[in-house]
């Protein structure tokens, strides 16, 4: 193709050339020399994966995938990624000279290399989450189409966002402060809004390691969330997150003491591991039963909803295994009629991409947004986006190649873990 067009281009420029019009003999020089300077991409089947680097930020993650044809892919990873560096390098090295195209294959191979290594949850999966989304935001870029594209279409154009309060309660926060954090989220345009009810110095607990609320507990948990509702409303949806720090009985207790005030989710009561209590305590209450950013891989999920443990799956998709599996997880959940509503604690650049999932299944419910997004400026400053992030409490699904979020590598350094080798 580049030769038809530089014989075009030659032949235009002698015919100028002997015509009246002299002046303009030098049609076309400068587009062959540019064309001249400029190798042509090597085709699909070619591209080839040169490099793994990664970087640290607080509790992230962040993986850059390099090719052979300077098209690259991020990614990232969060929570269960601590001390992982040498993890990172090592499925770098795994997966070198592939195809990054080959995005479940390369998962899989990754995965079941690892069998004896961890690869069934944990970091070793954490890790996985974010070299696999770095994969897909590669295959995009390299086809020129977006992840959603990619995973099979999107059944909507925005995605429904709640906006994580932070209204942290080691600060012992009383139920005035709920209600003003409920009021500021609606001002921002939130519909949609989540409360934690976990506190660790709560002067009315039994001791720092029984995990039964007391009565004052209990009345305390009660006040704050019925503030909140009060204050803005029937028609805002409230949900509420207990970080699985209480056991069964507790659990029963406040879901049916919180049914009058109409939640849209009761989030990881108990622990993760027990899925059969999971199920006594949705048995036991209206209130719908949310978890699973601590449960790993679509096999994690398997027992939780055949038993009927839950009303909502909520994996996080930065490190239950990534994008593909994050799918996999929906339409499993979508057998059982069961919504798909993603846990997101990561950046702009896993908000956008979990985007892309919700918006590729059916069953999307809502998705998690941190207020931190608002109030910490490096989180603008490590990303690169030139569209709006979220209105309305919805965020606008990105058209872009691959995810269509960049990382600034350079803006990051600032931010970065000390100790631990950036991008090298």
């Amino acid at each position: 193709m580049s030769t038809s067009r530089r014989s075009f281009i030659t032949k235009a420029a002698i015919a100028a050339a002997m015509t009246p019009l002299a002046p303009i003999a030098g049609f076309g020089r400068g587009y062959e020399e540019a064309v001249e300077r400029t190798a042509p991409k090597s085709p699909p089947s070619d591209l080839k994966i040169t490099d793994v680097k990664c970087g640290y930020i607080k509790g992230s993650l962040f993986v850059k995938i390099y090719t052979n044809q300077d098209i690259w892919g991020c990614g990232e990873g969060v929570d269960a990624i601590p001390g992982t560096y040498h993890l990172v390098k090592n499925f770098g090295n795994r997966i070198k000279n592939q195809n990054p195209l080959n995005v479940h294959r390369l998962f899989e191979q990754i995965r079941k290399s690892g069998f004896f290594q961890g690869a069934q949850s944990g970091m070793y999966v954490a890790v996985l989450s974010a070299i696999e989304t770095a994969l897909w935001d590669l295959a995009g870029k390299a086809l020129n189409l977006p992840v959603y594209q990619l995973l099979g279409g999107k059944f909507r154009d925005k995605i429904r966002v709640y906006c994580d309060t932070a209204l942290y309660q080691r600060n012992l926060p009383q139920p005035k402060d709920f209600a003003d954090a409920a009021k500021k989220s609606k001002e921002m345009g939130f519909n949609a809004m989540k409360f934690d009810l976990d506190q660790a110095n709560d002067p009315n607990k039994y001791d720092a390691f029984n995990w039964t609320a007391s009565p004052g507990e209990l009345q305390r948990m009660y006040d704050q969330i019925a503030a909140a509702r009060e204050a803005v409303g029937p028609k805002t949806d409230i949900l509420v997150d207990m970080h699985g720090r209480y056991d069964a009985v507790t659990a029963q207790a406040v879901a049916k003491r919180l049914e009058p005030l109409n939640l849209l989710w009761l989030e990881e009561p108990i622990p993760a591991e027990n899925v059969e209590a999971y199920k006594l305590i949705t048995e036991s209450t209206s209130t719908p039963i949310a978890a699973g950013e601590n449960h790993y891989l679509a096999h994690g999920f398997r027992r939780l909803l055949e038993t009927g443990g839950v009303d909502i799956v909520m994996p996080d998709l930065q490190k239950a295994g990534g994008l593909g599996e994050g799918q996999r997880i929906a339409n499993l959940a979508n057998l059982y009629y069961t919504p798909f509503a993603p846990h997101m604690v990561a950046s702009f650049l896993g908000a956008m991409a979990s985007c892309h999932v919700c918006a590729s299944v059916p069953n999307f419910l809502i998705l998690e947004w941190q207020s931190y997004f608002h109030t910490d400026p490096m989180f603008k400053e490590i990303v690169k986006y030139d569209g709006e992030w979220v209105k309305d409490s919805f965020i606008t699904l990105s058209e872009k190649p691959g995810i269509g979020v960049e990382i600034n590598e350079e803006a990051m350094k600032k931010y970065a873990t000390p100790g631990i080798p950036f991008f090298e």
